[in-house]
């Protein structure tokens, strides 16, 4: 009788088509372990043929929504709009290149990699719902998706104990990250009524919340911001960063570090910028510190690391201040602080997928050479190598004429337009500080004597996400205006 009493919404398969792609992908991965042991070809080969035609999709939905200004699917709990269009994009680019990188270094030591594929395209699946969401549960429920998967992931290299630790420690921390995000919700839909993003805006907007209702609105906006915070690397919960990035498979840091942040960093400003634009000036002085800080930390703290990996791990939290000062710079009525985030995002993208390729071959078939010394004297043993990868680390660093510099002087524009000047200060000296981190790993390559004669060998896969990177750098560098008229485009439901 219950059941009989219940309506089922109206469900929009159409535009639901790249989600139902990578689900039929995974089954279908997931079911051909039945036929019994298949090429190594099979798997990867399968899983970025499905992420193309997902991504081809999402590519011709994006062009159809120039037109029009998209619309709210399955009973208003999914946005299809530009917005989740372009994260989408960038997550799937993200896929087909964390895709290319598993199969440089798989072995038949190191799991299953069927599972390890499907695993991937289930995580995708969890970031696009989470980049689209316009109800706060579904909103989890797709962070959900996506870290139960990345902890598997995580954990995947049976042949390294610090594979098994940093699943284990990612697993208990992003459990903790999880329920703080969970009991901000709840406290958000107590003090407005309302679970969907666009119903807490509407209530927000008409009436004024005051007494005990105002403090669990507070109390739950701060909570949300530590789950999220936390998925970003932004600090203080960044500690966990570091620890998992240098422990699990390269190929999967690789993915964390992009689609990971992309699909946080995209929940983020969804909720915020569309959900909770009149409490801006409760949460905007948080951004801000959260931003300082995390720059500051990233910044400094990889400066005195020897490890590679580590090294990247905290540039990537340097990477997630910088986008959070764009962030604080979009809470400012007229800044275009959205536009310079998701184009920062989408550079980012690319930058760290590159500059992992280069480390999964550096590292080897047993993933463990990331250490400075081995890539004391790169120059000498492979210079294609040693070059791509001084390319990548300019555009990190902001160097004109390659796409990071079109990043930070995007975000860092933002915040000036905005009247920030003491954050965009604070992103610029980041900036300094950071680029001594960059310059040293070229020092080792280009001016030290290397350790290891023996030649590196470029798996042609990883060969294919390193050139792909590289001429991204140097387009975006030189041709900005392909990125950020895109970008500048970007738009939530509704217009």
């Amino acid at each position: 009788m219950f059941a009989a009493g219940l309506s089922a919404p109206d469900i929009q398969w159409a535009q639901l088509v790249p989600l139902l792609v990578l689900l039929g992908g995974a089954c279908v991965l997931l079911l051909s372990t039945l036929a019994g042991s298949l090429p190594r070809w099979v798997a990867p080969s399968l899983t970025i043929a499905t992420t193309f035609a997902a991504l081809v999709v999402s590519a011709v939905r994006w062009n159809e929504l120039y037109y029009n200004k998209g619309s709210y699917l399955v009973a208003d709990a999914i946005a299809e709009d530009r917005f989740s269009m372009f994260a989408t994009i960038v997550i799937l680019v993200a896929v087909v290149c964390a895709a290319l990188l598993m199969s440089s270094h798989h072995d038949n030591a190191n799991g299953d990699a069927l599972e390890n594929y499907a695993l991937l395209l289930t995580s995708a699946i969890g970031a696009i719902v989470m980049v689209a969401a316009n109800n706060l549960i579904v909103m989890f429920l797709g962070l959900e998706i996506l870290s139960l998967s990345l902890y598997l992931m995580a954990a995947s290299d049976r042949r390294r104990e610090q594979s098994q630790e940093a699943g284990l420690k990612y697993f208990i921390l992003g459990g903790f990250a999880s329920a703080f995000l969970l009991y901000g919700i709840a406290l958000v839909y107590g003090a407005t009524g309302a679970i969907s993003i666009s119903g807490i805006s509407e209530r927000l907007a008409g009436e004024l919340t005051t007494g005990n209702k105002d403090a669990l609105l507070l109390i739950g906006i701060g909570l949300i911001l530590v789950g999220l915070g936390f998925k970003v690397s932004a600090a203080p919960f960044q500690v966990w960063t570091p620890d998992v990035y240098e422990g699990a498979p390269t190929s999967v840091t690789s993915y964390m570090a992009s689609a990971g942040k992309v699909a946080a960093f995209a929940a983020l400003l969804r909720l915020f910028m569309s959900g909770l634009t009149t409490r801006v000036d409760d949460w905007r002085p948080v951004i801000w510190v959260l931003a300082a800080l995390t720059i500051f930390v990233g910044s400094t703290m990889a400066v005195v690391q020897t490890n590679v990996k580590r090294m990247l791990a905290y540039s990537s939290i340097s990477h997630a201040g910088f986008v959070l000062v764009g962030v604080e710079a979009a809470s400012h009525r007229g800044s275009d602080g959205l536009a310079s985030s998701m184009a920062y995002l989408a550079i980012y993208t690319m930058l760290v997928m590159g500059s992992f390729a280069i480390l999964v071959t550096v590292a080897g078939q047993e993933d463990s050479a990331t250490s400075l010394d081995s890539f004391k004297g790169l120059a000498q043993r492979r210079p294609i190598l040693a070059l791509a990868f001084s390319a990548l680390l300019f555009a990190q660093a902001g160097v004109p004429f390659t796409s990071g510099f079109v990043a930070k002087f995007g975000v860092i524009k933002s915040a000036v337009e905005a009247e920030s000047y003491a954050i965009a200060v604070v992103a610029m000296v980041g900036a300094v500080i950071g680029a001594f981190l960059y310059l040293r790993i070229m020092v080792s390559m280009w001016m030290e004597d290397p350790t290891n004669t023996e030649k590196v060998t470029i798996p042609r896969p990883a060969g294919v996400v390193i050139a792909a990177s590289v001429a991204f750098a140097l387009i975006v560098g030189f041709f900005p205006g392909l990125l950020l008229d895109a970008a500048k485009l970007v738009r939530f439901v509704p217009l």
